[in-house]
């Protein structure tokens, strides 16, 4: 019989089961519910974690396949092993599920949707029959949303609010009856304990241990790769390694997401002995194609509304610093006329709003520590993140040298009172874009994407643009700022992923494998780095997890053929054919 904590746990309420009205709602009555369900919903899950945490104690651990990462991923994962019979620890270094797709990525990015299949395409079903019910539209009618496949004869939904994800995924852990353990970070030092490739077992910071035949790294970060002397990198190949020609530095490249002609950089403008602005580089990038260690830059996707019942007005963070917002003002005072962000409607008068034109929520130069940086350093770059965020909806919706047109605008918005109800309003997640990459037998490349290459082996496709954003800020030959990195080549059809780029070499470890940060270059993971088919590839790695256990062999000797097949058992999509 499955060991399992959450058999102990009070259930969670769900999203599907508030009682809202449907007929001219009494918004008052409606935001009361919000409150009361999320009080409630916190209180349990304090009491789940409390009570996991509890019961478990300073003893070891064992399962079949301990899952680290509570992503989107790394959640699939866990139900994949679930529904194949095995016991499995789902562990999560912070208090919610889901990653981006809980936190605040609504809006999601595929390119064609027919490439999804497997779990992935499950859970976005599952979206559409939450919205399908009347009671899900608290704040709008759903025939007023045209988004996302809500009106068409398609079976999946490809956008929502962040709760109804994160209800979505903690209802499938619950329902498996899956092993959670929340707010438990793996000991990066000395935490792995491996013999002859093979990993016997993980510890975490407190001290407790997680020994299992099988492991996956379902994180954005690579950690548990990392810490397993897994081979890795981090930033941009140069253009020569694998035969690419939009890796590495890109300045000829980066027209979009970009400054107005003659922004001045310099903290007195015309005056060089003043200093620059913060984030720009006194030196020029190197020449395009060249590799580095930079990382393209991270953000905190907003989840606003205009709703008045439940919106809240953006507020000035502690310790702001108008200094960090002159490179904004000065490039309205350029000739921009555009407003800086790119909200998405969701359902319910909320957004996805993401990065757009060339300053705004992308926090450029701030992302290049974060891969390897220690717990308390990744706090503060994420606390970094967030006050850039919240001191830029501010500035926009209140800075007199913002035009007044888009003042006006986003004076309108402010974050939802019915999200995030334990950070204000603001994403717990950040969006973390790109960060380690293993270095396997296999690396998916530019040539992979754009169908040059076929990668033997399918374990799902891709199916989307490479993208990357920007990287860094400079002072071009004319004396102006400028960003550099940005990339957007699309015009291909889906493309599978291979079987041998989430394995790490047989001689590193045979009882890893690594969906998230797969084997792959800086621009085809940009392709690649999408919700959906890290979930996909996550069921992957999980079904090869446990067919390895069945069979009682490593990852290496494990028969692709059988792998295939079961893959295909539960829908999952390996080839493209379609004209």
């Amino acid at each position: 019989m499955r060991e399992s904590i959450t058999e102990s746990m009070v259930k969670r309420t769900e999203v599907n089961s508030m009682s809202w009205p449907t007929k001219s709602p009494d918004w008052t009555i409606a935001l009361g519910y919000i409150f009361w369900q999320r009080l409630v919903t916190t209180v349990l899950i304090l009491f789940w974690i409390f009570d996991a945490n509890a019961a478990l104690g300073l003893q070891n651990v064992e399962a079949d396949v301990v899952v680290y990462g509570g992503t989107s991923a790394g959640v699939v994962a866990a139900v994949q092993c679930a529904r194949m019979g095995k016991t499995v620890v789902l562990i999560e270094p912070g208090k919610h599920l889901g990653g981006l797709t809980s936190g605040a990525l609504g809006a999601t990015d595929i390119g064609n949707k027919a490439a999804i299949g497997g779990l992935s395409r499950e859970f976005y079903r599952q979206v559409k029959q939450h919205y399908l019910e009347e009671k899900a539209w608290v704040f709008e009618p759903a025939e007023r949303f045209t988004r996302g496949d809500l009106n068409t004869e398609s079976d999946a939904m490809w956008v929502f609010e962040p709760h109804v994800a994160e209800s979505i995924m903690d209802r499938w852990v619950e329902h498996e009856k899956i092993t959670v353990v929340c707010e438990t970070r793996l000991n990066r030092t000395d935490g792995v304990r491996k013999s002859n490739g093979v990993i016997q077992s993980i510890e975490a910071e407190d001290g407790r241990v997680f020994a299992a035949k099988q492991f996956i790294d379902a994180t954005y970060e690579g950690d548990l790769m990392a810490a397993a002397d897994v081979t890795f990198t981090i930033g941009r190949e140069a253009n020569s390694v694998h035969g690419e020609t939009l890796n590495g530095v890109q300045t000829a490249r980066a027209i979009h997401h970009q400054l107005q002609p003659g922004v001045d950089p310099y903290r007195i403008p015309g005056d060089p002995s003043s200093g620059l602005l913060p984030d720009i580089n006194a030196q020029p990038p190197a020449a395009d194609g060249s590799g580095d260690r930079l990382v393209q830059t991270y953000n905190i996707r907003i989840c606003a509304t205009y709703e008045p019942k439940n919106r809240m007005a953006f507020e000035k963070p502690d310790g702001y610093d108008p200094i960090q917002y002159e490179l904004l003002l000065r490039n309205f005072e350029a000739g921009e006329k555009r407003a800086p962000w790119n909200p998405l409607m969701m359902p319910n008068l909320k957004t996805d709003a993401n990065n757009n034109f060339g300053v705004s929520t992308d926090f450029i130069g701030h992302s290049h520590q974060w891969a390897e940086a220690d717990y308390a350093t990744r706090d503060r770059i994420y606390q970094e993140h967030l006050n850039w965020t919240r001191g830029l909806m501010w500035t926009l919706a209140n800075n007199e040298r913002v035009p007044k047109q888009l003042r006006q605008e986003f004076s309108r918005w402010g974050t939802c009172r019915d999200e995030f109800t334990d950070n204000g309003g603001w994403s717990h997640q950040l969006y973390v874009r790109e960060a380690r990459r293993m270095v396997s037998d296999y690396v998916m490349t530019q040539s992979n994407c754009q169908g040059k290459v076929v990668a033997y082996h399918p374990v799902g496709l891709a199916a989307y643009t490479m993208d990357s954003h920007n990287v860094q800020r400079y002072v071009d030959a004319n004396g102006h700022v400028r960003n550099e990195g940005d990339v957007q080549v699309g015009g291909f059809p889906p493309y599978p992923i291979a079987w041998e780029s989430i394995l790490p070499r047989r001689s590193e470890c045979t009882n890893l494998t690594v969906p998230v940060c797969l084997s792959a270059s800086h621009i085809a993971y940009g392709s690649i780095r999408m919700e959906p088919v890290f979930m996909v590839l996550a069921q992957s790695a999980a079904t090869a997890a446990c067919l390895a256990i069945d069979d009682n062999a490593t990852l290496h000797d494990l028969d692709y053929n059988k792998l295939k097949s079961r893959l295909l058992e539960d829908r999952q999509v390996l080839e493209w054919n379609r004209k």
